[in-house]
C-alpha cells in the first residue's frame, strides 16, 4: 500500500527548506561585504575565500569562533560601509555548526579567481625553488590546488599571505608540527621570494 506524505509534514519541510535558503543568503551577504562578491576579494589584506576547500574554510571559521586565531578589526568594504568595524572572531562566534557547514560548502563550490597583482620575476624564480624544496608536498602544483586541503596560495593576495606568514612565524597562529619544521628550514629572505612566486604562479 502506498503511503503518501501528510500535507502538514510536506509544508513543514518546504518552509524549513525555504528558511535555510534565506539564512544562507543572509550569511553570504555578510561574508561578501568584506570578502567581495562571491568571495573574490578586491582588497589585498582580505583573503579570497571562493574555491578554497571545505575543510580549510571550516577549520578557519572554527578557529575564529574559538578565538584561537588572530582577529584583526576591519571595516566593511562593501554593502553598508557605515557599520561598525568588526573582527572575524566576533562574526564566527555567532555562527552555529550548521551555519559553518553551509558557508564552507557554499564557498568551496565557487571558482577561485586569482588576484591580479605585481611580482618580481627574479624573486619568483627563486621562490619556485624554495617552494619545490619545502612546500610542494603539502601545497602541490605550486600551491594552486584546493584538494590538498592546505589552502590555495597561488594567486592569493600577497599582503594577506605576508600577514599570515608573520602570524605563523611569531606563533600567533597555530600550525602543524610538520609545517613548523618546514618553515624553520626556510631562510628569512626566502619567505619574500615565496610570496612573489605565489603572486605570479597562475598569471
Amino acid at each position: 500500500m502506498k503511503i503518501s506524505m501528510p500535507l502538514s509534514l510536506f509544508l513543514a519541510l518546504f518552509v524549513a527548506s525555504a528558511a535555510s535558503a534565506v539564512d544562507l543568503d543572509t550569511l553570504t551577504t555578510d561574508c561578501n561585504d568584506c570578502h567581495g562578491k562571491d568571495g573574490i576579494s578586491t582588497d589585498d589584506d582580505i583573503p579570497i575565500i571562493a574555491g578554497q576547500s571545505y575543510l580549510v574554510l571550516e577549520d578557519a571559521l572554527i578557529a575564529f569562533a574559538d578565538d584561537s586565531q588572530p582577529c584583526m578589526e576591519s571595516e566593511y568594504r562593501h554593502g553598508d560601509t557605515g557599520r561598525a568595524a568588526v573582527t572575524m572572531c566576533e562574526i564566527a562566534g555567532k555562527l552555529s555548526d550548521e551555519d559553518i557547514e553551509a558557508l564552507s560548502e557554499h564557498y568551496e563550490g565557487l571558482p577561485f579567481i586569482a588576484a591580479k597583482q605585481g611580482f618580481n620575476t627574479i624573486l619568483a624564480s627563486r621562490g619556485a625553488t624554495v617552494h619545490e624544496r619545502n612546500c610542494e608536498k603539502c601545497h602541490s602544483e605550486g600551491g594552486s590546488l584546493a584538494d590538498d586541503d592546505a589552502g590555495i596560495l597561488a594567486g592569493q593576495w600577497t599582503p594577506y599571505l605576508r600577514s599570515a606568514l608573520d602570524e605563523f612565524i611569531s606563533e600567533e597562529r597555530s600550525m602543524s608540527k610538520k609545517m613548523a619544521e618546514k618553515m624553520q628550514r626556510v631562510k628569512q629572505n626566502d619567505f619574500e621570494a615565496l610570496l612573489h612566486f605565489y603572486a605570479g604562479r597562475i598569471q
